[in-house]
């Protein structure tokens, strides 16, 4: 991977990190078991599968290693201060894919593997999409640059497939083509943008 692509995919997951902690912080306590737009998920069930793979995911991936099945299974939201231990966590994970190295090969996934940049930014996208998601279920609105954005969109335009397969995102939904480029990344995962607000910095 080239150094700039690096660089520029490192700048958006730190800034896809730094808006899904601001979120958590938003989250409240009573609404944990609350229903949310995505199917079979509670907002419990869906905060744990966020901080799982965006954070924990995340550092263990630049690492090469797979996750524990005891942090596979934990319920992160059981902590008061989860919000605060996830934030430490996204910080962490954004550490170790600042080094150069981390980006060079492929990481182990069971029985396959991918390129270590593909991987990193499918997190990224995780981070985004899933950030909305909590946003909309919890009555805030995801900030988001325009080029983070379009990166966002590019994969998910180009890993849609491999998604929809393992029913990781619905059928795609029609968005008009002059529709925010956030709001079309929504679309093609299989997301109503209307569901929820936008907001976009720049």
């Amino acid at each position: 991977m080239k150094y700039d692509d690096m660089r520029e995919t490192h700048q958006y997951m730190s800034e896809c990190a730094a808006e899904a902690s601001r979120i958590a912080r938003g989250v409240p306590a009573a609404r944990l078991n609350a229903p949310t737009h995505c199917p079979d998920w509670d907002l419990r069930a869906l905060v744990d599968h966020w901080v799982l793979y965006t954070s924990h995911g995340l550092e263990h991936r630049a690492l090469r290693r797979q996750l524990p099945d005891d942090l596979i299974a934990r319920d992160f939201t059981a902590d008061p201060q989860w919000a605060k231990a996830y934030a430490d966590q996204l910080d962490r994970a954004v550490a170790a894919w600042a080094d150069p190295a981390v980006w060079e090969g492929e990481v182990p996934l069971g029985t396959a593997a991918m390129p270590a940049a593909d991987i990193a930014s499918m997190i990224v996208k995780e981070m985004a999409v899933h950030g909305w998601d909590v946003a909309v279920a919890t009555g805030q609105e995801l900030r988001i640059s325009d080029d983070a954005a379009r990166f966002v969109l590019d994969v998910v335009e180009r890993h849609g497939d491999l998604y929809r397969q393992y029913d990781g995102f619905g059928a795609a939904l029609p968005v008009p083509e002059d529709a925010p480029l956030f709001e079309r990344a929504l679309g093609a995962s299989g997301r109503d943008p209307r569901q929820g607000i936008v907001r976009r910095d720049g």
